[in-house]
């Protein structure tokens, strides 16, 4: 697929020439994320910081995710050219998770509101990311997935770097993260030019709330779909919130490298989804995804007790199934049901239910959770691991039960 001359902008440079550059732009990206988000749980539970709180830190994500929409609608998208926005949301956002580790010294709700200062200006980029990106490409259907699995190498990296350095618990974690976050800022401003894409276009709160998409919800299968995608977010949060800090208390000492199995894992079965969508329908691939996560909570909840170690291990590589056979297959489903007119408001849509929605519910109630079930400091694993695995089941059966398009998704080539 050729991307369109748009008038007002430059063609697209050739991606032999530029993408190497995006490449690193997607690593950096990713590595700055992954260099404090896995251990940031484990950093707050060293400081003896109770679960609610924990949970509130991986709230406010979620809270940004839902506010970046506007940002992006009524300012990135329409007065400033992409690569400056990303230079100066990625400036600004390192310099202030630089600052985290001197608001943990005040009091947790200083830290808390630091990171979601830095949230704020990292959720945007996330989007502004693939924007340049799809804008300078020729074929992104075959071109941005090479582009992007550097994303994915990038956060490996950062949890390989922070345990190589010992700073799972560290507050240097936010110093790394942070100089990268300020590396990325400068390198943005040597990425192709790319003009605002809604520039003189009128903004709309309908379009950035994705508002005229909510008429697939008309079909019970996309509405039972949605429903499923927005409960099995809330057990998701478990992982995000405690997995990090689960596995420390488990007896691994490299923290970060141990959790980078489960993005290494995403990169092994995106690799193969292929081969399951030529052999599966739709509704399998997203049970999958949901089985697996039952299993990940199970192996964790069983696991506890006398820690065995390849359990939990097996668990965090679980990452790869749950990720890729839910998320990914949902995407597809998302714009298979789309018409072009509507495809990236019901992509925003199920952003804002699964990132935002789900995963922010799905911290407090976890945080609040793990907070019940610690005593004089020692969290019972096996109760808190459970709670997330019935409730993963729960959602699995509803799906299995009143989800009924069972139509093959296209084969990725």
């Amino acid at each position: 697929m050729n991307i369109p001359t748009v008038p007002g902008f430059p063609p697209p440079a050739a991606p032999g020439a530029i993408g190497a550059r995006l490449s690193v732009m997607m690593f950096l990206e990713f590595f700055l994320w992954g260099a404090w988000y896995v251990t940031m749980g484990p950093y707050m539970a060293s400081k003896d910081i109770d679960a609610t709180l924990i949970g509130w830190a991986y709230t406010v994500g979620p809270i940004a995710a839902i506010i970046s929409p506007f940002f992006l609608g009524m300012i990135a998208d329409r007065f400033f050219a992409t690569e400056r926005v990303l230079a100066a949301m990625h400036i600004l956002g390192g310099a202030i998770l630089c600052a985290a580790p001197a608001a943990a010294a005040v009091s947790p709700e200083a830290f808390i509101g630091v990171v979601f200062l830095h949230m704020l200006c990292f959720m945007p980029t996330l989007g502004l990311t693939n924007t340049l990106s799809f804008h300078n490409m020729t074929n992104p259907e075959k071109q941005f997935p090479m582009i992007r699995v550097w994303g994915t190498i990038g956060w490996i990296a950062a949890n390989w770097v922070i345990s190589q350095m010992k700073f799972d618990t560290s507050p240097n974690m936010f110093y790394v993260a942070g100089g990268s976050g300020v590396l990325l800022g400068i390198y943005s401003f040597s990425l192709p030019h790319t003009p605002p894409p809604a520039k003189g276009k009128a903004f709309s709160a309908r379009d950035a709330l994705g508002l005229d998409a909510l008429a697939l919800l008309k079909s019970k299968s996309f509405a039972v779909f949605t429903l499923c995608s927005f409960l099995i977010c809330i057990p998701l949060a478990a992982y995000y919130s405690f997995a990090g800090e689960y596995v420390g208390a488990s007896g691994f000492e490299k923290i970060a490298s141990t959790m980078s199995y489960g993005q290494m894992s995403e990169i092994f079965f995106m690799l193969v989804m292929p081969l399951f969508f030529a052999r599966l329908g739709v509704k399998w691939m997203l049970l999958v995804g949901m089985a697996a996560w039952v299993a990940r909570y199970g192996l964790f909840s069983a696991a506890a007790d006398d820690q065995v170690k390849w359990m939990i291990l097996a668990g965090v590589i679980l990452h790869g199934i749950c990720y890729d056979f839910f998320f990914v297959t949902g995407q597809i489903y998302v714009d298979q049901k789309s018409t072009p007119a509507i495809r990236g408001q019901a992509q925003g849509l199920l952003v804002l239910v699964t990132q935002g929605l789900g995963l922010g519910i799905g911290a407090q109630i976890m945080g609040r959770i793990a907070s019940a079930n610690t005593t004089a400091g020692v969290r019972d694993w096996a109760s808190i691991w459970m709670v997330p695995a019935v409730f993963a089941a729960v959602v699995m059966v509803i799906f299995f039960l009143f989800f009924t398009d069972r139509k093959k998704a296209p084969v990725i080539e």
